[in-house]
């Protein structure tokens, strides 16, 4: 199963890459402010749907463009797919743009593919047998402390985002770090910190298909991947955090507050703060919090596991 995603993928992948030789030429059409879809998105969709139902025509399918049109409506196997995650990226030419593809087998993330077309990267994982890159076998960051981490993160762009709810979580999470990235498609965020790249990443209103091969790629890279909370069922919250499991146990306590699952004590707090000014950015912490240990960060089982 994985061998057939992987098959998916590159083929979704040569097609991303000649329509990037002229990028100008792809017609683009908007879902809603900020959010864009172009011929290449349901051409890649399209490939690898095909793909994948010529090998398991008994399959269910999730995808971003199509959603359940395709595929079995009550099988237990459901791939989820994201045909291209990064589409405004893609749209400038900024090469960070990737694949994403997911098997679910009652609900349970097994197989996951992240291909990065442009780089010709390409991440695996199944379930209990280890995250790869370009079949080197990876795991995460060994870094312990968070003023040494990278993270990466998403902006909100959508309307209806919670803007000043973000700005007020940068505010806190970039001076304690060392330096904040917004690449812009989370999939491959999520492989990033699989790899080892950066040590966390959070985004709030992620969809089922942004998240679900990344998560396991974490997992089997031995991550933690959850809501900001630190609960594990998050693959439909649309609030994710992900990171080497020290670094994970330190950025729970500072986004669990800006969490929609966060206690009523906690968002009574900043809703009585004040609206957030340049000057009420926290300033850098002189110490860092004593790093929790992977027991600790998150009290229950790996994300996938969470059913859709």
């Amino acid at each position: 199963m994985l061998n057939v995603a992987i098959k998916a993928a590159r083929a979704a992948g040569a097609l991303i890459n000649r329509a990037a030789l002229d990028v100008e030429a792809v017609r683009i059409s908007q879902k809603q402010i900020n959010d864009f879809v172009t011929e290449v998105d349901h051409a890649s969709e399209k490939a690898i749907i095909e793909t994948l139902l010529t090998a398991y025509p008994g399959h269910g399918i999730l995808a971003e463009e199509s959603g359940s049109e395709y595929g079995a409506k009550d099988s237990e196997f459901v791939w989820v797919i994201d045909p291209l995650d990064g589409t405004t990226n893609f749209i400038h030419g900024f090469p960070v743009y990737c694949v994403s593809i997911a098997l679910a087998v009652r609900g349970k993330v097994e197989q996951a593919v992240v291909y990065d077309p442009s780089r010709n990267d390409l991440f695996t994982a199944t379930k209990g047998r280890g995250a790869y890159l370009n079949e080197r076998r990876i795991r995460v960051s060994k870094r312990t402390q968070l003023k040494d981490s990278l993270i990466s993160t998403g902006f909100p762009f959508r309307p209806g985002d919670n803007f000043q709810n973000y700005l007020r979580m940068m505010a806190d999470v970039m001076p304690r770090t060392a330096g904040l990235r917004r690449p812009g498609a989370a999939a491959l965020d999520l492989a990033y910190v699989a790899a080892g790249f950066t040590e966390g990443f959070f985004e709030t209103g992620l969809s089922i298909w942004d998240v679900a091969a990344g998560s396991l790629l974490v997992t089997e890279a031995g991550g933690l991947v959850g809501n900001f909370t630190g609960e594990s069922d998050f693959l439909e919250q649309q609030e994710c955090l992900a990171g080497c499991p020290r670094i994970y146990g330190q950025l729970v306590p500072i986004l669990g507050k800006y969490s929609k699952f966060a206690g009523a004590g906690e968002k009574a707090a900043l809703r009585q703060a004040a609206p957030l000014q340049g000057s009420d950015a926290p300033a850098a912490p002189t110490e860092t919090a004593p790093a929790a240990d992977a027991a600790s960060a998150s009290p229950v089982a790996p994300a996938q596991d969470a059913p859709f």
